[in-house]
């Protein structure tokens, strides 16, 4: 994606949806999920992703995990049962968002 602040409102979103999926995973294969998901198109830096993931689990929404993979120390971040409630919300204000986007963008696909 050529305009990459359309996605940083959605960053928490993403990263909540995919630990919802995948249980507990690491921040290098969250951006590497993202990119294979999107084909490419959503390149999450670490400059991006590490901030929110510290600030979501300040807020309780993750726990972290750190565990010795080949001589190295690495973190897992995993959803809080506050975490999964989140992501219910979250996913939830996207959708909305998305059919309010639509319906300006393309009025006559609007759902009444």
């Amino acid at each position: 994606m050529k305009k990459s602040n359309l996605y940083k409102g959605s960053l928490t979103t993403i990263i909540l949806k995919l630990l919802n999926e995948h249980d507990k995973m690491y921040g290098y294969e969250i951006t590497q999920k993202v990119k294979a998901i999107t084909n490419g198109e959503l390149k999450i830096t670490e400059g991006a992703l590490y901030p929110s993931l510290h600030k979501l689990e300040a807020q309780g929404l993750l726990d972290v995990e750190v565990l010795k993979v080949d001589n190295r120390l690495r973190k897992y971040y995993k959803l809080t049962e506050e975490g999964v409630k989140e992501t219910v919300n979250k996913l939830n204000e996207l959708e909305q968002y998305i059919e309010t986007m639509r319906a300006l963008v393309n009025p006559k696909f609007r759902f009444e």
